[in-house]
């Protein structure tokens, strides 16, 4: 009998494909599987495909960090082998550590620019008050203007020149 199940497998394989193969979960409850290189009915292969079935999501719910990183580069193919429990625990460990020194360096650097800016050391950063843009009509004025400003009753073409300019010279 189990000559005739491996028929069945090898004609399952040859029509279907091979299975997929549950290779790890993560933390969040997420199932990772592989389905192995193989050939199909037409003689064409097909390469290794790897995918995710995620906990209680819809494909278009994803967000960053759903998955751990270890997984997703799985997932993508660059790097060979699934991630253990240990691997994506020791890296997550180190994110936070790196998180916390960020933090405190942060927070070090924020005392020892509060101390040169006492000391006089460094100047401090001017705070400049936006009043509009330079473009604008009322540019350096608090609000625009509801007065007219065309002269279109009182222009005479020609009345106008130019400060410091004088007729006689060009005449």
């Amino acid at each position: 009998m189990s000559r005739a199940w491996q028929a069945l497998r090898a004609l399952r394989v040859r029509l279907v494909g091979p299975a997929k193969e549950l290779v790890g979960t993560d933390q969040f409850g997420n199932k990772y599987y592989r389905v192995p290189k193989h050939e199909s009915r037409a003689g064409q292969i097909i390469p290794e495909r790897r995918f995710v079935e995620a906990v209680n999501r819809e494909a278009y719910q994803y967000q960053i960090g759903d998955f751990p990183p270890e997984w997703e580069a799985w997932i993508r193919k660059k790097r060979e082998d699934p991630p253990t429990i240990e691997e994506i625990l020791r890296n997550e460990n180190y994110r936070e550590e790196m998180k916390q020194k960020v933090k405190d360096v942060s927070e070090k650097d924020k005392l020892l620019q509060a101390k040169e800016y006492e000391q006089g050391l460094i100047a401090e950063p001017s705070h400049t008050q936006v009043k509009g843009h330079a473009s604008a009509p009322y540019y350096g004025k608090k609000e625009p203007s509801q007065d007219p400003t065309s002269t279109a009753n009182t222009f005479q073409p020609g009345a106008w020149m130019p400060p410091g300019s004088d007729n006689s010279k060009n005449k």
